[in-house]
Formats: structure tokens, C-alpha cells, sequence
């Protein structure tokens, strides 16, 4: 799944340590959230799109 994580953190000046840090998960899995090869629980994916500013739908476009 196609996400739009990476072009919205890089939008808040955050690398994928800082945002996971501040998210309190590993590095690894924000990867995973950000490549979209894993999707993040509901109330992971809204903690997500408030870091970076943005909405759930905004970060997991619907893909047509």
C-alpha cells in the first residue's frame, strides 16, 4: 500500500528515528508503517497523522 508518510514527515523536518522516538515505537516498524508493508493500528495511524500534522486520509491515500 501506497502511503504518503515519508513526504510529510520530511515536511516536518523529521527523520524516521525522530518520528519514531516520538511516537515511542522502533525504527524499524516506522519503516514498515512509512514503505506501507505493514499498516499501523487505527489509534497508531492517528498518532501518526497529529505528529506529522495531517489527517489519516491524507497519509493512506484511496488508491483508483
Amino acid at each position: 500500500m501506497k502511503t504518503k508518510i515519508a513526504e510529510y514527515r520530511k515536511k516536518a523536518h523529521l527523520t524516521q528515528k525522530q518520528a519514531a522516538e516520538a511516537l515511542g515505537i522502533g525504527e524499524r516498524l516506522f519503516q514498515s508503517y512509512e514503505y506501507g508493508t505493514v499498516l499501523p493500528s487505527v489509534a497508531t495511524g492517528i498518532r501518526i497523522a497529529k505528529l506529522l500534522k495531517t489527517t489519516v486520509e491524507e497519509l493512506y491515500p484511496d488508491e483508483e
